[in-house]
């Protein structure tokens, strides 16, 4: 099917809701549009409960145009405060379906293309995963990483509550997910532009300002590092890090739109909540990626809701019509 976006929209992101805690509840409860042509790419972490994720897509999808959802890690855990008790790839199957019934698009379904202003580009949600390749400095291995991360207690909840089966590691997914989606990638038309929404960035760069280095291990794969060269990305759309900015890396826009913790963003001088501008640009003016301008001042936290070496409760709840690409 082929129709078009609308010319007066906007394409919008946002990441790490996180509606467990009922400040982030509210926030989405007031989300909305300003046109009614206004696109919305979530890019993971809305709550690790079925039914909250279910109730804030619902919400945002009876608002704005399309949505597009991509998984968090978050998404993924099989966290004892939620009743549905799937696992691994079990468990994303029925998020998708979840959305399939909302009418959000996954990363399973077409790519579909914005034709508003800035387009047309192709809106590609991802889901990767990751496989600590992002090492921390002096080791060689997964192992040496984890175990450097224990002795500084940053360990990722992952690693308690995300499972992987049927594969039988994280690596081993992330690995699967990014054959089939370079093969994706690889068939859009070579004369359109692309967004990808991924939770995590398809190159290491953002990691730069961690306060705690050794949490890059759960934050994406090199794999992906020349991505943004190789598939005409017009802007890269992530969370995950709650460092909402802009970064430019090898002329090409790096937005990170995520919300994060109530104790993250009220100390932010801008409100929270915004929603950012991916098309048109709310801004061409590159900057130095490493540039911290613009960031919150909590650039140690990440998309997690610890990072202790024990698993724990992360509060709350448990917390247009357009052309397809296939």
């Amino acid at each position: 099917m082929t129709t078009t976006a609308g010319g007066a929209g906007r394409l919008l992101a946002i990441s790490d809701l996180h509606i467990g805690y009922p400040e982030n509840r509210a926030l989405v409860e007031a989300m909305a549009p300003e046109t009614d042509e206004d696109w919305l790419l979530v890019a993971g972490d809305v709550s690790e409960n079925v039914a909250d994720i279910r109730w804030a897509l619902k919400t945002l999808a009876s608002r704005f145009r399309k949505v597009v959802w991509v998984p968090g890690n978050h998404e993924l855990w099989s966290h004892p405060s939620d009743p549905v008790s799937l696992r691994g790839v079990a468990r994303y199957e029925h998020l998708v379906e979840v959305c399939r019934d909302l009418g959000v698009t996954t990363p399973e379904d077409p790519y579909p293309v914005w034709e508003g202003p800035g387009g047309p580009v192709v809106v590609a949600p991802l889901f990767l995963l990751y496989d600590y390749s992002f090492l921390p400095a002096g080791c060689a291995t997964k192992a040496e990483g984890l175990a450097y991360a224990e002795s500084t207690g940053i360990v990722c909840n992952d690693e308690y509550l995300l499972h992987p089966d049927p594969y039988p590691t994280r690596e081993a997914w992330c690995r699967a997910r990014v054959a089939e989606t370079e093969r994706r990638l690889a068939e859009i038309p070579g004369d359109l532009p692309v967004v990808p929404v991924n939770h995590y960035p398809l190159h290491r760069h953002p990691m730069d300002v961690l306060w705690h280095p050794e949490f890059a291990m759960w934050c994406g794969t090199g794999l992906t590092a020349d991505w943004h060269r190789r598939f005409r990305v017009a802007a890269m759309v992530y969370g995950h890090l709650h460092i909402p900015r802009t970064t430019w890396q090898d002329g090409v826009r790096f937005e990170e739109v995520s919300v994060g913790y109530p104790r993250e963003w009220r100390g932010r001088p801008q409100p929270p909540g915004r929603l950012r501008r991916i098309l048109p640009a709310e801004s061409a003016e590159p900057v130095k990626s490493a540039n911290r301008a613009g960031t919150s001042g909590t650039s140690g936290e990440s998309g997690t809701s610890t990072k202790s070496a024990k698993p724990a409760k992360s509060g709350g709840s448990g917390e247009s019509a357009e052309t397809e690409v296939r």
